[in-house]
């Protein structure tokens, strides 16, 4: 069920916060040990929030569009008295004393706290197989990625454990789960979700967003979750709140889909035919196709990777300094490689950031919005390192975040969605960029797609369209 039918029901008194809560608890309980999606299950206290949120339901008391309804968060945020652990053996037994800010404002809406979900230790990794944990694992088959950082939080909504979890994306990890486990999942506009308390891969491409298994839940979800900080020094600021689903079902007549050549390189078969249906299907709607070039991408990939070492090499000085040994060998391995930017080619990617934004963004003066497959291939089995994508082999890490990252690095909006299930059976996605701030009509524009697909789900899952007699 979605945010609005719940909300009616709780409203109605036909639904109560502590049956959400224990219907959760059964499924975590059925899905949880295949998947691995939770690292800390906060059972006692999302009952005992329930009761209260059930008292007030009672009394004609409403927090909000989240009332009652348990939610997931990424284990690299902060929750009160509930341990953060980053995925890793270093933090394994932190609790922190005070809730990030998006966790207070999720409380202050009326959700329900049902757990902390895994992540590639410290998020440094778009796979979701590196935690002390324990690898995340694909809600179809076990056997699969769920892609990261946000596996866990993808593993959750995608197997039907939760309605809605939080992810952090700062190459591709909530879109990468998202796109792996057949859910949507939104890199909102840079700045535009406050990321105090939460603990930082990387301090200029961080977002923190919401993952789904609707689009009209997630744009309810980052209603909640935007707003100023001033705690946050790149928070964004705003002379009023938005409604982020106020486009949706306006339909997607005389909108300009963009389709960019660069994106479509070295894509697989099925990925590049379920990303063409959907442009069909948007013709079929009377939105207007149009290719278009981005010769900047290039030079974005690469200000993106020099970034994102250079600063993940600063915020774990200390972890390389004296936890090096309780650190994943990979992950590991991954910061040591990070300190070798040099001082030069980070502050030239920050100089020539500007203008390469202003370059990314001429793509919207011919397109309203950009679409582009969101992860190249399917999800590749836990541990494989290297896929075919084509006639060529890739390193799995830059076959996942070639696509994603660069929107890290400009801080445009980024919508992930499902268009489907591959011959095996594995979800395929599909992303949408807009200018920054234009989540309203990314919402829009997806929420025409997923309601022409018709996507029929089974506890999360999408389900097989059978062929016609």
């Amino acid at each position: 069920m979605t945010f609005t039918d719940l909300n009616r029901k709780m409203k109605a008194g036909k639904i109560s916060s502590l049956e959400l809560v224990q219907e959760s608890l059964k499924r975590i309980a059925e899905e949880n040990p295949a998947t691995n999606a939770f690292i800390t299950i906060a059972a006692g206290e999302a009952l005992e929030t329930a009761a209260v949120l059930d008292r007030e339901a009672a009394a004609g008391k409403f927090r909000g569009p989240l009332h009652g309804i348990p939610v997931a968060v990424k284990d690299l945020i902060d929750t009160k008295g509930i341990r953060t652990t980053m995925g890793s053996k270093v933090y394994a037994d932190n609790v922190p004393d005070a809730d990030a800010e998006v966790v207070r404002k999720l409380k202050e809406a009326g959700a329900v706290l049902i757990g902390k979900t895994n992540t590639h230790e410290f998020a440094y990794g778009p796979i979701g197989d590196r935690s002390y944990f324990g690898a995340s694992r694909n809600p179809y088959d076990p056997n699969k990625i769920t892609g990261g950082s946000s596996g866990g939080s993808g593993a959750a909504v995608g197997a039907g454990m939760v309605v809605a979890a939080i992810g952090t994306d700062t190459g591709g990890s909530i879109r990468i789960p998202a796109a792996a486990c057949g859910i949507v999942g939104m890199k909102p506009t840079f700045g535009l979700v406050s990321k105090t308390g939460s603990f930082p891969l990387a301090y200029t491409l961080d977002h923190i967003g919401p993952m789904t298994l609707t689009v009209k839940d997630n744009a309810v979800l980052l209603n909640v979750m935007a707003g100023h900080d001033p705690h946050d020094p790149y928070s964004l600021k705003s002379d009023s709140q938005e409604d982020y689903a106020s486009e949706i079902g306006k339909g997607v007549r005389g909108i300009v889909i963009g389709v960019p050549d660069w994106y479509f390189d070295r894509i697989d078969p099925e990925v590049r035919a379920a990303a063409e249906h959907c442009l069909e299907l948007y013709e079929g709607l009377g939105a207007v196709v149009r290719k278009v070039k981005m010769p900047v991408i290039p030079k974005i990939a690469l200000a993106q990777f020099i970034t994102i070492q250079a600063e993940a090499a600063a915020v774990h000085q200390e972890t390389l300094k004296n936890h090096g040994g309780e650190v994943d060998e990979e992950v590991y391995e991954r910061l040591v490689a990070s300190l070798s930017v040099k001082g030069y080619e980070y502050v030239d990617a920050q100089v020539g950031r500007p203008e390469l934004i202003r370059e990314y963004n001429r793509v919207f003066d011919e397109a309203d919005v950009l679409l582009t497959p969101t992860i190249p291939m399917l999800p590749t089995c836990i541990g494989q390192r290297e896929a075919e994508i084509g006639n060529e082999t890739e390193a799995v890490r830059s076959a996942l975040l070639r696509l994603t990252s660069p929107t890290n690095y400009t801080g445009n909006p980024s919508l992930s969605i499902p268009s489907g299930l591959s011959g095996s059976g594995l979800p395929i996605g599909v992303q949408l960029i807009g200018k920054h701030r234009t989540e309203a009509t990314l919402y829009r524009v997806a929420y025409a797609l997923e309601q022409e697909l018709g996507l029929q789900r089974v506890n999360g899952r999408i389900q097989p369209v059978l062929a016609a007699e």
